[in-house]
């Protein structure tokens, strides 16, 4: 190699370390955050913290029965059809809340209206 063929090369890696150092990220100062220390707030009362969400509406809704169909028996359902479901008449129906179990019962009517007469309720949707 001549003398100028060494220079250019030496010229050309001397570029490269410069463009890899231009475009390289920053340095960041990363420190850990500090955190007060959580207090146990007891359990959840229903005239404590509870209280401000008592205005908020919620969907309830009750539940006969399910069952799982395909696609293409979904799609032929109409006027008419009969879908069975998987609870006999005489067994409860599931009050549910925004989609979520709540509590058991029986369908009664009241004013000409269906309600449900709770039997049940679910250990988890207890308050307190």
């Amino acid at each position: 190699m001549s003398e100028q063929t060494l220079e250019n090369a030496a010229e050309q890696e001397a570029d490269s370390a410069n463009e890899t150092q231009a475009t390289a990220p920053p340095q960041v100062d990363i420190q850990r955050p500090e955190f007060a220390q959580l207090r146990d707030a007891g359990s959840t009362n229903t005239d404590g913290s509870l209280g401000r969400f008592f205005d908020v509406n919620v969907t309830v809704s009750a539940e006969l029965g399910r069952v799982t169909l395909p696609i293409g028996e979904l799609v032929q359902l109409g006027e008419g059809s009969v879908v069975e479901l998987n609870r006999p008449v005489t067994g409860p129906v599931d009050l549910m809340a925004n989609g979520v179990r709540i509590a058991r019962g029986d369908v009664v009517v009241v004013d000409g209206c269906f309600a449900i007469h709770i039997k049940q309720i679910e250990p988890s949707a207890k308050a307190g």
